[in-house]
């Protein structure tokens, strides 16, 4: 039996990587594309995954379409500004659809931008013109939403304050928030690049859990009692916003401090919130508990 060629864009990133491995596991053959000059050192780490160099021009369809003539499936992880998701991705589509690909799977995610107001998160505008575009293509398109990466629970994501035992929210401590490891979110990308009856959306997480859920599992990770904090109201955090924008505008940053906040604001608003979810598509997975992420994020950082 051939094995399916996937070609994955951005396979030298975190998530990229992650997405590599998991085809691998599947029994997939991956094409990664790189460009011209990537380094000598992530070519010579991305051959020892076990996948296959496809270099390119990125920014020539006629190049990107020779390099994933044949796949099956196309998957971006690539992770940038309106250069990257509207730009190198869209050359990417269109790379795609000029090779007769038939599958396609986007950079998106994140947490539910079809359901967000435009204009309110940088990023998210930018999935969504994307989208907009792929749903023009002749070519069936997939969107992977995982709400936060719960793996940036942390410095990336500082809802969690174990100096405090606290954990902040803003409006609702019982409002829904979901979260997926990047592992998770690998595994599954990889099940729907090899599943050829994927629909539009496809909505995900490891777990759901509220600012209250967040302080419980915390207690028990950790042994300390974690409470919630109120930081305000979703309003105030839009404030909070606008001044850090102008404090630190970080416009040719990916993540510039607004942004994570930003993105919390969504989260907590609740109109980022993933449902209906198709978690259990694959009934192969296996889903990283909440508790489980925690203790390894922060056992032993609550205590002294």
């Amino acid at each position: 039996m051939t094995q399916p060629v996937i070609v994955l864009a951005g396979t030298a990133g975190d998530l990229g990587t992650r997405i590599a491995k998991a085809l691998l596991m599947r029994g997939a053959t991956v094409r990664a594309l790189v460009r011209a000059d990537a380094s000598a050192e992530d070519n010579e780490r991305l051959t020892a995954l076990g996948v296959t160099l496809a270099p390119a021009d990125v920014g020539d369809v006629n190049s990107v379409a020779a390099a994933i003539e044949g796949a099956t499936c196309v998957v971006s992880a690539l992770n940038g500004l309106r250069g990257v998701i509207l730009g190198r991705q869209g050359v990417l589509l269109d790379g795609a659809v000029k090779a007769g690909v038939p599958r396609f799977i986007s950079s998106d995610y994140s947490l539910d931008f079809t359901k967000t107001k435009p204009g309110g998160n940088r990023n998210l505008d930018l999935r969504r013109e994307f989208m907009a575009r792929a749903d023009g293509a002749p070519i069936r398109v997939t969107s992977v939403l995982n709400g936060a990466f719960m793996d940036m629970l942390g410095a990336e994501m500082p809802i969690i304050q174990p100096r405090l035992r606290r954990v902040l929210y803003w409006k609702d401590a019982e409002q829904p928030l979901d979260f997926t490891t990047k592992d998770d979110v690998a595994a599954y990308t990889a099940a729907a690049a090899l599943d050829d009856t994927t629909p539009r959306i496809l909505r995900i997480s490891s777990a759901t859990l509220s600012a209250k859920g967040l302080a419980a599992a915390m207690s028990d990770v950790t042994g300390e009692r974690y409470r919630t904090l109120r930081a305000g109201s979703v309003g105030s955090l839009g404030v909070l916003i606008r001044v850090a924008k102008r404090v630190a505008p970080g416009s040719r940053e990916a993540f510039p401090a607004w942004q994570g906040m930003q993105y919390m604001r969504d989260m907590f608003s609740g109109h980022g919130q993933l449902t209906p979810l198709d978690t259990d598509r694959y009934p192969e997975l296996r889903w990283t508990p909440a508790r489980e992420q925690l203790a390894t994020r922060f056992l032993g950082q609550g205590k002294g």
